[in-house]
């Protein structure tokens, strides 16, 4: 689970990391020591590829990316490990995505002779030998902290030796944020791809190459694209039951995103702004007929996006500090379960989002109650 609220350094887990109906989403950030312009285009390619490379080796879903001068931002599923394991074909691929041929030669060469016990009759000792040999990568493998730890370590190997430096690159352990899927999900992933228009770098998103919907909507880097559509896919439908499939991207998920991502619409207020539930029940109690319910369902949900993408265009440190973001019911069910990292006096999980995060107030909610650095 990882240590309590009070410590330094508390590593956020969801209680519900075997679920195959619940996704586990992290929002991860790392800055560079003394957050200095260290990336150039050459170490932004090279982190995008070692990430990717991490995707492949570990089973995660890379959801959204934003790579910055001196820092950078990871919408990542951890997906659960598939009951029973994984076969020694899958386990050989994933090697091949950080290993070098001659290695993963000589551990296939391992599984042989295992197998071949097996085959002689001795399946206790040849199975054992198997999981052994499974056992000294998969550890690594649908795990949030060995992703990113693998992930900086071999970035930072690389970056050291290309710029002749030594010493830690990165300012201190990587910040973590538990976030629910649908809503929150998507807001999340659309925070991480206007990193570069908040800083001024560009005004439209699609302009910036190191970022998820820049690979989206541009094929750069060696890459057609079609794995950053996939994550986004996933990252805004995931609560619909959608997997990372890039085939959805035209038709359901393109220009839902981009207004999200550039919409400027007309002031709401803030009775507008909320969740989806009680957008929901908000259009009932009003006893409309079906059609008029879903044309007054469509206005309140796009008001509360408006609101939204507004808010956007600010730094919001509850996606970064506030530990657990997402629905009042997903945040109040998140501290039921970990009830025990709270103190006795804390009664509730969901804390209402203020300051410049006001434009999601009703709809998203944080475990945190932040209360410096919010205006």
């Amino acid at each position: 689970m990882g240590r309590g609220l009070g410590m330094a350094r508390a590593r956020w887990i969801v209680p519900w990391a075997d679920s195959e109906t619940k996704p586990a989403i992290y929002h991860c950030i790392s800055r560079v020591v003394d957050r200095r312009l260290a990336f150039g285009s050459e170490d932004k390619e090279k982190f995008r590829m070692f990430m990717r490379m991490m995707e492949n080796f570990s089973g995660c879903r890379v959801l959204a990316y934003c790579v910055m001068c001196n820092h950078f931002h990871l919408l990542l599923e951890v997906v659960p490990r598939p009951k029973g394991g994984i076969s020694d074909e899958v386990l050989l691929k994933r090697l091949g995505a950080l290993y070098s041929k001659a290695f993963v030669a000589s551990v296939a060469k391992e599984l042989a002779e295992a197998r071949a016990v097996v085959a002689q009759g001795l399946a206790k000792e040849g199975e054992g030998y198997v999981q052994r040999i499974h056992e000294r990568f998969t550890y690594r493998m649908h795990d949030l902290s060995e992703f990113m730890k693998t992930l900086l370590q071999r970035f930072t190997r690389w970056h050291n030796r290309e710029h002749e430096r030594c010493g830690n690159l990165w300012e201190e352990t990587f910040k973590s944020v538990v976030v629910e899927d649908g809503l929150a999900s998507r807001t999340m992933a659309a925070y991480i791809d206007l990193n570069p228009v908040r800083a001024g770098m560009v005004q439209d998103p699609a302009e910036y190459r190191w970022s998820s919907y820049g690979e989206a909507m541009g094929a750069v880097g060696g890459s057609t694209g079609a794995r950053a559509r996939a994550g986004l896919v996933r990252a805004i439908g995931a609560e619909k039951g959608w997997d990372a499939d890039a085939r959805h991207w035209p038709g359901k998920v393109s220009k839902g995103y981009r207004m999200l991502l550039l919409q400027e619409g007309q002031e709401v207020s803030k009775e507008e702004v909320t969740a989806d539930g009680e957008v929901r029940k908000k259009v009932l109690r009003k006893g409309m007929d079906r059609a008029t319910a879903e044309e007054e369902l469509e206005r309140l949900t796009t008001a509360r996006d408006v609101a939204i993408s507004k808010m956007l265009r600010w730094k919001i440190r509850y996606f970064t500090d506030g530990a657990v973001v997402g629905s009042r019911e997903f945040v109040d069910g998140f501290f039921e379960k970990c009830r025990d990292r709270f103190g006795a006096r804390r009664k509730s999980g969901a804390r209402r989002m203020r300051g410049k995060a006001g434009g999601a107030a009703g709809a998203l909610w944080s475990v945190r109650d932040l209360r410096k650095g919010i205006e």
